[in-house]
């Protein structure tokens, strides 16, 4: 049983809507996404929180050290701490979905 995938929107399908909305060039929208882009890898690295109001916050999480084991030989492997980022969406948001 096949199921439909839904289309993905790229930063170049919403920079075009922008332009068009706000009447700009889809190079200066492009130019505006990918600069917020940018700030906000800049801003999650330094480890700041990043909160889009309606939308929800960005934020980085540490993951500790821990044992796993390996699926295929049941093996007990290490495995390294990392940082991941993680996505809280707005009460908003959730209640427009």
């Amino acid at each position: 049983m096949a199921t439909k995938s839904s289309p993905t929107v790229t930063l170049k399908h919403l920079a075009a809507e922008l332009a068009e909305s706000h009447d700009l060039s889809k190079k200066q929208a492009e130019t505006i996404l990918g600069d917020l882009v940018d700030r906000t890898v800049k801003h999650l690295k330094k480890g700041n929180r990043i909160r889009l109001v309606g939308l929800g916050i960005l934020q980085v999480r540490h993951r500790a050290a821990r044992m796993g084991r390996n699926p295929a030989t049941g093996e007990p492997i290490q495995i390294k701490a990392s940082k991941k980022v993680a996505f809280r969406a707005a009460k908003e948001l959730k209640e427009a979905i």
